[in-house]
């Protein structure tokens, strides 16, 4: 049965909606979590609306957060909780992108995906089954949950860029090599970039190559100085 996900939401600044960011946040964490990131994305992208949805289970280890998944080294959960946690939570993010595009009036040409962590995991999962391409996937410090899977599974392509700390002990980098080789290998258009002394994170630096590839996949063309104050 599909889940109702609670979802945070920021307008367009500019009033119009030209654009919409779906964030979905990590292990432990809630929507609100990675809005935060819309505050110095809007001043760039000022016609795009930024929603986070909660995953729909609080978090075994973190009940103030919550989880799309249970992760059994880190909660006790056994493999066959874990996998039907991931299929659950699969259905739901594909109905919630269903509904995301019917009520901000979009198509998938104008919708990109910022995953981080656990989110990243499950947006490499469905973005790339659904019928349509979505016009990027951000993909913050995850990882393939099924690799050797993958392949059999893909329907569209959309861009993707991979970003990861290369100090993180959560997911070790080698995960961001892994995925990348296989996206490449096969047919995505694939970007990646690593953050120097970054953990299991999202720096400033992998902020700023983030929103450069989102104007980019979006045809949004970068605010000029003075722009934004008349001048």
């Amino acid at each position: 049965m599909l889940r109702i996900l609670d979802a945070h939401r920021k307008p367009a600044a500019s009033g119009t909606t030209k654009s919409v960011v779906v964030f979905l946040h990590g292990y432990g964490a809630d929507g609100a979590d990675l809005l935060g990131l819309s505050d110095p994305l809007s001043e760039h992208m000022p016609d795009t609306v930024f929603i986070a949805p909660d995953a729909p289970e609080k978090c075994v280890n973190n009940p103030m957060g919550y989880q799309w998944f249970p992760i059994p080294w880190l909660d006790g959960s056994s493999e066959e909780d874990s996998l039907r946690g991931v299929e659950m939570a699969d259905a739901d993010i594909n109905n919630f992108l269903d509904n995301v595009l019917k009520e901000e009036g979009i198509t998938p040409s104008q919708l990109v995906v910022f995953g981080f962590s656990q989110g990243t995991m499950l947006s490499l999962r469905v973005l790339p089954k659904r019928a349509e391409p979505v016009a990027g996937l951000v993909a913050f410090s995850g990882r393939m949950l099924e690799p050797d899977d993958f392949a059999d599974h893909v329907v569209s392509k959309p861009p993707v860029l991979l970003v990861h700390g290369d100090q993180d002990d959560m997911v070790p980098p080698a995960h961001f090599t892994e995925s990348g080789q296989i996206l490449e290998a096969n047919g995505f258009e694939t970007y990646g970039y690593i953050m120097k002394g970054t953990g299991h994170g999202i720096d400033m630096e992998g902020l700023s190559v983030a929103m450069q590839f989102m104007l980019d996949k979006l045809g949004i063309k970068p605010m000029q100085k003075g722009e934004d104050d008349g001048q």
